[in-house]
């Protein structure tokens, strides 16, 4: 099945289940069906960086990746300006030349009101939508003032619980909701125990820390984390991740390093 014909019968035909990594080698018949790609922390205006170059690279790597394997969405998840408000047009006007459509979570760096978050983006910080068999989730972690928070316990469990039907969610969140990861996260034991108990509970993906670009495990579930593609400080380089469902169900991560080795941190769930 090609990538159009799965797009176009909304996702029909999916059975996935949970299963430890596996090493795999990926065959002509389960090429990937369905791509997103997650980064973050882009920090444009920050003084003393080429922040301008970074968002350049952004678009020409997720350009790259269209190119070459097809991409379908793109997820900006978290501090997509450092501070100042008075970038937001700019902002927006280089995400605007990415190759498909996109969806932005708020950081604790995009210091502005919620009612100019939905005038500029379309949604409010806490926003969710549908594509097909799979629900995406947008939990805010921030606010005007920039404080580190909790994503809103009642609100996530209502939407995880409205998208119960679905085969996978996926939830983008800024902040980590614990700090036994980073000492830059925030510990919300309701929210882990909410993720915790969906069933259908794909992946979890964060930003906020530049220097952690792996895979997680806690109570089960699945969390990512990306790096950084902009600022000052973090891992050596600046890249992205990429999210891929095949054919047989199954889905991989894996981290993008676009300068020096292409893929790294690769981690895979096998399907039924």
């Amino acid at each position: 099945m090609k990538r159009r014909t799965f797009l176009q019968t909304s996702f029909l035909g999916l059975s996935i289940s949970w299963s430890k990594p596996f090493r795999f080698s990926l065959e002509k018949d389960n090429q990937p069906v369905f791509r997103f790609a997650v980064a973050s922390d882009g920090h444009y205006g920050q003084p003393d960086t080429n922040y301008e170059t970074d968002f350049s690279n952004l678009n020409k790597w997720l350009k790259g990746e269209k190119t070459k394997k097809g991409l379908d969405l793109i997820f900006i998840n978290g501090d997509l300006f450092h501070d100042d408000p008075v970038f937001i047009p700019k902002v927006k006007s280089s995400f605007n030349q990415l190759p498909v459509p996109y969806y932005v979570t708020r950081g604790n760096h995009d210091r502005v009101s919620e009612d100019i978050w939905k005038q500029t983006w379309g949604y409010v910080p806490n926003h969710d939508f549908v594509v097909g068999d799979y629900a995406f989730v947008l939990a805010d972690t921030s606010n005007e003032k920039g404080e580190y928070l909790c994503a809103d316990a009642a609100w996530l469990e209502k939407t995880l619980q409205k998208h119960a039907a679905k085969k996978w969610i996926f939830v983008f969140m800024h902040i980590p909701p614990n700090k036994k990861w980073t000492d830059s996260g925030v510990d919300c034991a309701p929210v882990q125990e909410i993720l915790e108990k969906t069933p259908n509970l794909a992946a979890v993906f964060h930003g906020h820390d530049h220097e952690i670009d792996d895979h997680k495990v806690n109570g089960g579930k699945h969390f990512f984390f990306d790096g950084h593609f902009g600022g000052n400080w973090g891992t050596m380089y600046k890249g992205y991740r990429i999210v891929e469902i095949y054919k047989d169900g199954s889905w991989s991560s894996y981290q993008c390093n676009p300068t020096l080795s292409p893929i790294i941190n690769t981690f895979r769930v096998k399907a039924n």
